[in-house]
């Protein structure tokens, strides 16, 4: 386990990366690339880290002034259940904002609120993409609702700007890994192929140690997860087989056509002495 990845380690590059507000500034003016004039100093980053008790936190988001705010996933996996979330994380932002501009929602005042833009960066493998996904379509079948929101996907593996080659280093990452599996390998390999075709590398080139370091913690975080469930499963198919065998050994004891000894051989995950407190609690 010291020489395997963590899994997530496309998401970690993702939110290590737009932490650097120089790489963010260029993710927004890929997003907007009519807005020339925005400096760094104009955004914010607003990225729910982890809030309630259930954990609610997004990849990314942040704000340019007071005009916009932009909230952005990363996802190596389709999902339309993405749009649930982003609405999640829209309503968290909101009342994030209100409560530090000092907006009050009661009063007859119309409150400030900038507008929202909802992305999903999609790094997969799936061929038929939409430009964009929405609630009332995706869960209504199209129909008008109270609320709607819509997600645009952002798939394009593109060197000319960032966010195309973040999704251009996925895809190395996923070819590695089909070649050297969740390895420290597959991890070297794509900085090094990255470097080389420039997708990334002054990001790799400053960070690539504390990046390695990142990917090579010790607990690979989905291989405890799949040994707990393992472990879930066996204990669940464990009792499940116990009960089946006392069902059977209360059913041939009820008959009274075998001794317990017998009765032992036929279901054996019980023992003599628990077929004898069966036997005592069936008597009572």
């Amino acid at each position: 386990m010291q020489n395997t990845p963590k899994r997530k380690i496309k998401d970690s590059v993702f939110t290590s990366l737009f932490q650097e507000k120089k790489y963010l500034l260029q993710l927004y003016k890929t997003l907007h690339p009519e807005d020339d004039h925005v400096s760094e100093d104009e955004i914010t980053d607003i990225t729910i880290k982890n809030v309630l008790m259930d954990g609610i936190y997004n990849d990314l988001g942040f704000s340019v002034g007071n005009r916009l705010m932009v909230l952005v996933e990363s996802q190596s996996i389709w999902s339309v259940n993405i749009i649930i979330r982003a609405l999640m994380y829209l309503i968290q932002t909101y009342h994030d904002y209100f409560k530090r501009t000092n907006q009050n929602l009661y009063g007859s005042k119309k409150v400030n609120i900038p507008k929202p833009e909802l992305y999903m960066i999609y790094t997969g493998e799936r061929k038929d993409i939409p430009d964009t996904i929405s609630f009332s379509n995706e869960f209504f079948d199209g129909i008008k609702i109270a609320i709607d929101a819509e997600v645009k996907v952002l798939y394009q593996a593109n060197e000319k700007d960032i966010i195309g080659q973040y999704i251009i280093f996925c895809k190395v990452y996923n070819e590695q890994r089909k070649m050297h599996g969740n390895t420290k390998q597959a991890v070297t390999e794509t900085i090094h192929i990255c470097k080389g075709r420039n997708v990334l590398k002054e990001y790799l080139e400053s960070k690539e140690m504390e990046v390695v370091d990142m990917w090579m913690e010790i607990f690979d975080d989905e291989y405890i997860l799949k040994a707990y469930a393992k472990d879930i499963e066996a204990s669940t198919a464990e009792r499940v087989e116990k009960k089946t065998a006392r069902d059977t050994a209360k059913k041939l004891i009820k008959k009274g056509k075998m001794s317990l000894e017998e009765i032992a051989e036929c279901v054996s995950s019980l023992s003599l002495d628990e077929l004898r407190q069966l036997k005592a609690d069936i008597m009572q």
